[in-house]
């Protein structure tokens, strides 16, 4: 056991996502402070948080606005069940604002739940249902798409495309089927685009053909998929694979954990199809992760499909003991109110345009490869030969080593599975602080260049 300063964060914690003797080796960086884009560790060394803690401090850091909401809900009343018809007025007040928020998506209902993976577990469960009361159980399938990332738990994790999270835990849940994804920089088809027809959309209708129609329940996609390598489509792609969903009678879940509350420049990424999914999923930004809070949408035709007498058994048999948090939608509703105030969406789509002119110019270095973005969502590929796009092989841990050095430059950014840098800072983000993350990066690139 580690004898230091950090033992007892490494002697007794396990954490998500980390190789821990690792970890014990390089010890870990410990946030003690956030303000605004900024976090400080406990070494007094301040960063810019880049990847907006992870994906989600969409209005920034200790905003009073939600510790005031959270600590006046507290002194009101911190808990109760939502089981079995009891509510709560920051709920509600929640609820009524999402369905206000989603109405060109036309959402009619709301399910809380604690974070992003449940959302999806959610929305799953309710596809299933919604065709076995529709007289349809034979429609259970989920398509979803190779390096997508829809949660851990193992019905999001059937879902998830990203090989290295799924192996360790297989047998996963039967019925899930995966298709190409729209990724143009490593197309699977071998295909151009635009030249392409964007063909990766047609792989689900091949995929429906294959498995039949009258099994599949529902599709489920990343409008810009997020841990897979912030892989952003062809603007065809979603309008698209909708068209195919509806074609097919397939439900169409919008996974807009990442995606959802400004992230892509719109509130909602669907938006930049536009598209109107059946059931529509948020998490992260609906309050900024101040308290850990998410929700699964639906039309009203889906929610219709579940009303009916006690006897009939048309009830929905899910929850968890946290849904409807009241001190957790009442820093959803302080959050969302900020988000408006200060019109963070358009600040996304300004300073999302920024960001990308100051990556673009990181093509200069030889290891950088794809360049893309989307509003405040990003990614810089690194490939070992820019010109045949080979990349470094896994165990060099390019993206993990360029992303501590950027660290070294005071930024904090998350690396990803194919050596991507992604991007997602607070949307309250301004050109000057822009320019701090593309000269840290620049800097982080050139010295892991130099150690190449």
């Amino acid at each position: 056991m580690r004898n230091d300063r950090y033992a007892h964060e490494v002697n007794y914690k396990w954490y998500p996502f980390t190789q821990m003797k690792d970890l014990d080796t390089r010890g870990p960086v410990v946030i003690v402070e956030g303000e605004g884009v900024y976090v400080k560790d406990d070494k007094g060394k301040t960063y810019i948080d880049g990847q907006g803690g992870l994906w989600n401090v969409n209005i920034g850091h200790r905003r009073e606005e939600v510790i005031q909401a959270i600590i006046q809900q507290l002194q009101k009343l911190e808990y109760f069940s939502h089981f079995g018809g009891f509510g709560n007025q920051p709920s509600t007040a929640l609820a009524m604002k999402l369905i206000e928020m989603t109405r060109p998506e036309g959402m009619g209902k709301v399910f809380f739940t604690n974070g992003g993976s449940e959302a999806v577990e959610t929305a799953l469960k309710i596809a299933r249902q919604y065709w076995r009361l529709q007289g349809k159980a034979g429609k259970y399938k989920i398509i979803a798409r190779r390096k997508a990332y829809h949660g851990v738990s193992l019905g999001g994790l059937s879902a998830n495309g990203v090989t290295a999270y799924r192996k360790m835990f297989e047998p996963l849940v039967p019925g899930f089927r995966h298709i190409s994804p729209p990724y143009c920089y490593r197309c699977e088809l071998k295909m151009t685009y635009p030249g392409c027809g964007v063909a990766c959309a047609d792989t689900l209708q091949q995929m429906i053909d294959f498995e039949g129609k009258d099994t599949v329940a529902a599709f489920i996609a990343e409008p810009v998929m997020g841990a897979g390598g912030v892989i952003i489509p062809p603007k065809e792609y979603l309008p698209k694979v909708q068209e195919i969903c509806r074609k097919n009678e397939i439900l169409f879940i919008a996974d807009e954990v990442i995606t959802g509350f400004g992230r892509t420049g719109e509130m909602f990424a669907v938006r930049h199809g536009p598209i109107q999914p059946d059931i529509l999923v948020v998490a992260k930004g609906i309050n900024s992760g101040y308290i850990p809070l998410g929700a699964t949408l639906v039309s009203d035709e889906i929610y219709n499909a579940f009303l009916g007498e006690l006897k009939e058994g048309k009830d929905f048999k899910h929850g968890f003991t946290y849904s409807g948090h009241p001190v957790a939608c009442a820093a959803g509703v302080a959050n969302l109110a900020v988000l408006e105030k200060e019109n963070l969406v358009e600040n996304s789509r300004k300073m999302g345009a920024y960001l990308l002119e100051g990556l673009k110019s990181l093509e200069k270095h030889r290891i950088v490869g794809d360049v893309n973005g989307l509003g405040l969502l990003a990614r810089v590929e690194l490939v070992k030969d820019k010109t045949t796009r080979e990349p470094f092989p896994f165990d060099q841990f390019i993206a993990l080593r360029t992303a501590q050095k950027i660290m070294d430059h005071g930024v904090i950014l998350r690396p990803l599975p194919g050596d991507v840098i992604s991007f997602s800072p607070p949307l309250i983000i301004q050109r000057e602080q822009i320019e701090q993350i593309v000269d840290a990066v620049d800097k982080g690139i050139s010295d892991i260049e130099e150690e190449l």
